[in-house]
């Protein structure tokens, strides 16, 4: 019993019998005959055992080791299952959000588009030997003349992103 433990314990920690005789600080044979029932470890050889593998003394000298029973599989399927899904959830609703982010964003360009169209550049008109006045024209003037540049190229981007994280259907 205590020879099937021990082999069977080692080989479900991913140990040859030469790294559990390293670490015990054996010979590669020695673990190769308690494994064969050739020989026994002593005491204080067992509570080494014991602790490099991680296992209770009396799981050694106890009943025989049995492989994962198909119930043990089946719970970690089940809770791998559950992980999964939340993970899937959570990637959709980041996509959700990205996408509603990416329409947003478009309709503010064109809303801005609209605002100045309508305003018609009302700073150009504006007496500019007030140096106050001069400064907010420029600003204003400066906002228009990058705006006007840079956002057809941003609402094709964000317009873009919108359709890239559009929920397909299946």
């Amino acid at each position: 019993m205590l020879n099937e433990n021990i082999k069977k314990i080692r080989q479900s920690k991913g140990l040859s019998q030469e790294e559990l005789a390293i670490k015990l600080n054996v010979v590669r044979q020695t673990v190769s005959k308690w494994e064969r029932g050739l020989s026994v470890p002593d005491s204080e050889m067992l509570v080494s055992i014991s602790d490099i593998l991680d296992t209770p003394i009396s799981t050694l000298l106890g009943e025989t080791i049995t492989e994962n029973s198909q119930k043990d599989l089946k719970v970690i399927s089940e809770k791998l299952e559950v992980i999964t899904l939340e993970l899937a959830r959570q990637k959709a609703m980041r996509r959700n959000i990205l996408h509603w982010i990416f329409l947003v964003l478009s309709m503010v360009i064109v809303a801005i588009f609209i605002i100045i169209l309508m305003a018609g550049s009302p700073y150009l008109n504006w007496d500019y030997s007030d140096p106050e006045t001069a400064v907010a024209g420029t600003i204003l003037h400066g906002f228009e003349f990058v705006f006007v540049r840079i956002a057809p190229f941003a609402f094709c981007g964000f317009v873009c992103g919108a359709v890239m994280t559009l929920k397909r259907r299946k």
